[in-house]
């Protein structure tokens, strides 16, 4: 490679040359050799590529039993090398992130925001289970450790992000952990959530904070949209406030089990199945997504699954939604299989093979927009 005449190109017209490509190509080549993964490495050449687009990836986070050391040694099928699995849609492969160049046991991806991975590791000098919150960027191997917490957080809390700030929280259903780059003491801020139940699928769109509790008896269920905004945290009262309107109708009422993704932009999607009735023990004729419109406060319907995909689905009694802006990813036990509702250019409904572990469990996962350039 050394005598290679690529070598005798002045590094500045290299730059110029591998900045033309696709970001795609550009991972495949800084994996080419250790020269082109240092020539397209350095800040000159991060600097070019600076305004390519991310890859939007869907990300699929480890089975719950990744999450501790004495699974693996249990289980020997199961690799040593920790591996961050991702699905490209564009492209409909399957690709793969060694996370092996962290210093922690076990690490378990749970969510990203603007090209970064947040995952929680284990200390590997430490006897007992003592999870750190990391950041990490898997393209360039480049990870931050945030301040440490409780390991009650780890095994309880949702860990929400956003690309403002590095914004981090950490709900629960009876407080929150908010960290940011801006909080000057580098430390994590604490808040009572007060929330009536236990949040479920919260997310985080901007400055808020979405969740879905249950305000019902324990022989029905009855769902409500809670928010808060985290510019307005505060211990001395209640920031949580339940969004409703008159005009929303039964809207809570007509699905069953639902669940809430971020949508592209100021939007919100909520998924369930369609109940064919107002009975307490509905059935259900398939899957339906809904959006919800933050700025004018209007639903609409989104998308349902067609009927045909519902039935692989139909029999399941637990099913896991992920995903987020304009694609969704649906699994579900013994399908074997992912379904995917891809709205990008218009919805398209297809299935996702190949899933690593073969697909026979449940998956959970999330939005990673893969860059060369996200700093933790």
């Amino acid at each position: 490679m050394d005598d290679s005449p690529i070598n005798r190109l002045p590094q500045d017209i290299l730059h110029q040359i591998f900045s033309s490509l696709p970001l795609r190509q550009i991972m495949v080549c800084r994996s080419v050799s250790k020269l082109f993964n240092q020539m397209l490495t350095t800040p000159t050449f991060m600097d070019l590529i600076s305004t390519q687009s991310p890859l939007r990836f869907l990300a699929l986070r480890p089975p719950h039993h990744h999450h501790h050391h004495h699974h693996q040694r249990q289980n020997s099928h199961v690799s040593s090398v920790p591996y961050l699995h991702v699905f490209d849609p564009d492209q409909n492969q399957w690709l793969r992130f060694s996370l092996s160049f962290l210093p922690f046991r076990s690490p378990h991806p749970v969510a990203s925001a603007n090209g970064l991975i947040y995952l929680w590791g284990e200390s590997p000098t430490s006897i007992e289970s003592n999870r750190s919150l990391v950041v990490c960027n898997p393209l360039t191997r480049q990870f931050q450790v945030l301040p440490q917490l409780g390991s009650a957080w780890s095994r309880h809390g949702s860990v929400l992000v956003n690309s403002v700030n590095h914004r981090v929280m950490v709900l629960t259903e009876l407080a929150a952990l908010y960290f940011s780059n801006t909080n000057k003491t580098n430390s994590w801020l604490t808040f009572s959530a007060n929330l009536p139940s236990k949040p479920r699928s919260p997310i985080l769109i901007s400055d808020s904070v979405f969740a879905l509790c249950d305000v019902g008896s324990p022989w029905r269920s009855q769902w409500k949209l809670f928010t808060c905004i985290l510019s307005r945290l505060n211990n001395n009262y209640n920031s949580w406030v339940c969004l409703e309107r008159h005009d929303w109708g039964d809207i809570f009422d007509i699905i069953k089990r639902p669940r809430l993704v971020r949508g592209k932009g100021n939007k919100l999607l909520m998924i369930g199945g369609l109940k064919s009735n107002f009975s307490l023990n509905s059935s259900c004729s398939t899957i339906l997504i809904l959006r919800l419109d933050l700025e004018r406060l209007e639903w609409e319907e989104a998308g349902r699954m067609p009927v045909e995909m519902y039935r692989s689905f139909q029999e399941s009694s637990k099913l896991k939604v992920f995903g987020g802006g304009d694609r969704v990813c649906f699994s579900a036990k013994r399908v074997g299989k992912l379904a995917l509702w891809d709205d990008c250019d218009g919805a398209v409904w297809r299935w996702i093979e190949g899933v690593p572990g073969g697909g026979d469990g449940l998956c959970r996962g999330f939005v990673f927009e893969a860059s060369l350039t996200a700093l933790p």
